[in-house]
């Protein structure tokens, strides 16, 4: 067995030796094929591990109806939802009852702190590229929170993820208009972004007019 398939067999084996009962039956038949492939071909890829995620985690919707997530992953910093779903089981075979009672229920988790990570099995499976990318922009302000290689402030955090919102070189006047600051503070946050090494100055001629995020500081954010 390879990497993937020898931590994935740990993985279930972990969880199933600590579940009895309706738990464990669900995890026996609810994580089938397109949710070991939603791990293999967008998680893993990401992070190399399964550290704080959980196959067909029970949760109660607001009438204390018991619900299995597809796979919950519980860090230190928030709690998120990461769903695969089927066009036929999902949509194709819900009656509007049960399509009513999906959107509620999502709201009510969302209402209650849980953030709601949707992909189709297609995309999964014949574009995972498109859902590594979703995963590591939905994930990746938390993780750089987190993230213990680089002393930030928070000023300095927020920045990074402006100028990762902003897709281009970010300019002085860009935080004086999203932040309310003089340019001369905007400048000097910058400068100290591009001595910390997280910003590359951009000049044209012989003064400096733009800065971009590095390829490391873009490792921080995904």
């Amino acid at each position: 067995m390879d990497t993937f398939e020898r931590a994935h067999t740990v993985f279930i084996e972990k969880h199933l030796d600590a579940r009895s009962g309706e738990r464990r039956a669900r995890l026996l038949r609810g994580h089938g094929f397109g949710e070991k492939l939603l791990l293999e071909n967008v998680w893993w890829p990401v992070f190399g591990h399964f550290d704080h995620l959980h196959p067909e985690f029970e949760v109660y919707d607001r009438n204390r109806k018991s619900y299995f997530l597809d796979i919950a992953y519980t860090p230190p910093f928030g709690l998120f939802n990461v769903e695969c779903h089927g066009y036929q089981s999902h949509i194709k075979d819900m009656d509007r009852e049960k399509f009513s009672y999906s959107l509620n229920r999502d709201t009510f988790l969302t209402a209650i702190g849980w953030k709601m990570l949707h992909f189709s099995f297609d995309d999964i499976k014949d574009r995972p590229e498109i859902c590594r990318s979703l995963l590591k922009l939905a994930l990746g302000p938390y993780l750089l929170r987190k993230d213990d290689r680089h002393s930030l402030t928070k000023a300095e955090k927020d920045l990074l993820l402006l100028a990762w919102r902003l897709g281009r070189p970010i300019r002085p006047i860009d935080l004086c208009e999203a932040w309310k600051l003089n340019f001369r503070t905007a400048r000097k946050l910058l400068t100290g972004m591009v001595l910390k090494g997280l910003l590359q100055p951009i000049s044209r001629g012989t003064t400096i007019r733009y800065y971009e995020l590095k390829k490391e500081t873009l490792d921080l954010l995904f």
